[in-house]
């Protein structure tokens, strides 16, 4: 790819064509697994004093033209009623910094996560990452989402770097460069940098590759930890399920077996022990939670390996915190009392060597879950094999959850 010297008539690039540019980029990074939902965020500058930016707590498949928001570099300003993303700030600071940058795309991808989750940037980038990307990639101090101590962090970095990336510390990724193709493959050379990194460590804690995903797991678990529970890789059989009405809900498996249980009371079965474990659990689940009307059972790898632990996960993603709650808890799959307390506050919880089950009011919300607890869980994995395991502050997840519950996830 060529580096290219931009001159005023890109400078002065018509604003549709800067949102369009911003939407097409959006679902780009979509679909290759880059960002999700309403998460991360995408600007395009305008000219020398504005940038056009992706608007708060609106996905990404369903944004026009008239969603993206017009925001002024210097002050952050911006008009309509529209709310620009929280992270506008962070933007207009690569834009101050770097006058031939034009496009920027913060992502909470995977691999880029687990290494912001550490002590440490990446330095010395060798091959096509360090053409793309520059010759190292810092650490931004942390800060809560939208905050002026994250756009210090964010500033901060840039000074420490002549390169394309930045990492924010437990949030995610800052990708930018001259337009949005370039801006994209920053991002996707971060994932293979940032993955290439993890599997070096564990080359050179255990002297050799992975093999596979589970291989990963199960060398980081019972080498590296207490854990002498088998982990049971083999059986990918999971119960989900959704309210079907006042009365009732659907419960199926994997395999696409699926049927239709009473929601209220107790029924014969369930005191008789001829309905299935599965079915009493939901059952009690939604009678605890009204704002639960999906469940969902996860046992990927990562997860299932961590519910063999039986500790409890904390945050060490900002988006964990937010979605899932102050930690994740274990209890004892047959015992569904001990899994309505262990989700008491949260949106997930570990079934003992069982994976876990990821709920929200509707199949979206769970999926999202499942796909934060799922990195939440290679993160947890990654500290352990870096062996520098930092979380978030406690009171800084109770109030990243506060602030999600009150005002964003009502948006999605």
């Amino acid at each position: 790819m060529q580096r290219i010297v931009l001159g005023k008539e890109w400078m002065r690039m018509d604003i549709n064509n800067a949102k369009q540019q911003v939407i097409t980029a959006g679902k780009r990074l979509v679909e290759n697994g880059l960002i999700a939902r309403t998460w991360g965020n995408v600007s395009c500058r305008v000219d020398e004093e504005n940038f056009v930016i992706t608007p708060s707590g609106k996905a990404y498949d369903s944004l026009v033209p008239d969603d993206i928001v017009q925001v002024r570099t210097a002050d952050l300003s911006y008009e309509g009623e529209t709310k620009p993303s929280s992270e506008k700030g962070v933007h207009a600071e690569v834009y101050k910094a770097r006058p031939e940058v034009n496009f920027v795309i913060h992502t909470h991808q995977n691999k880029a996560s687990v290494i912001s989750a550490l002590d440490r940037g990446i330095r010395d980038l060798i091959g096509d990452a360090a053409v793309y990307i520059g010759g190292d990639i810092p650490l931004a101090e942390y800060g809560l989402p939208g905050t002026g101590k994250l756009k210090k962090g964010v500033a901060v970095a840039l000074t420490q770097t002549k390169g394309n990336a930045i990492l924010m510390a437990h949030h995610g990724a800052l990708c930018y460069a001259v337009d949005s193709e370039a801006a994209f493959q920053v991002a996707s050379l971060l994932e293979i940098v940032c993955g290439d990194t993890i599997y070096s460590q564990f080359r050179k804690v255990f002297g050799e590759n992975p093999k596979n995903e589970n291989n990963y797991v199960e060398f980081v678990l019972k080498k590296l930890t207490k854990c002498e529970s088998t982990i049971d890789f083999s059986t990918k059989s999971c119960y989900n399920s959704k309210r079907s009405g006042e009365n009732s809900f659907l419960l199926w498996e994997t395999d696409g077996r699926e049927q239709q249980y009473p929601l209220q009371g107790e029924t014969a079965r369930e005191s008789d022990g001829s309905e299935p474990p599965e079915a009493t659990l939901h059952r009690r689940i939604y009678q605890a939670r009204e704002d639960i009307s999906v469940i969902l059972q996860n046992k990927t790898a990562a997860v299932a390996g961590l519910s063999c632990l039986a500790q409890p996960l904390l945050p060490q993603l900002d988006d964990f915190a937010q979605l899932i709650g102050i930690s994740v808890r274990t209890a004892a799959p047959d015992d569904a009392s001990a899994c309505v307390q262990a989700l008491k506050g949260r949106h997930a919880v570990f079934l003992e060597g069982q994976g876990a089950l990821c709920c929200g009011k509707n199949e979206s919300d769970a999926r999202a879950v499942e796909l934060v607890l799922e990195k939440g869980c290679i993160t947890k994995l990654g500290s352990m094999l870096f062996g520098c395991d930092r979380v978030i502050s406690s009171l800084e997840s109770r109030l990243m959850r506060y602030i999600y519950l009150k005002k964003y996830s009502k948006k999605e």
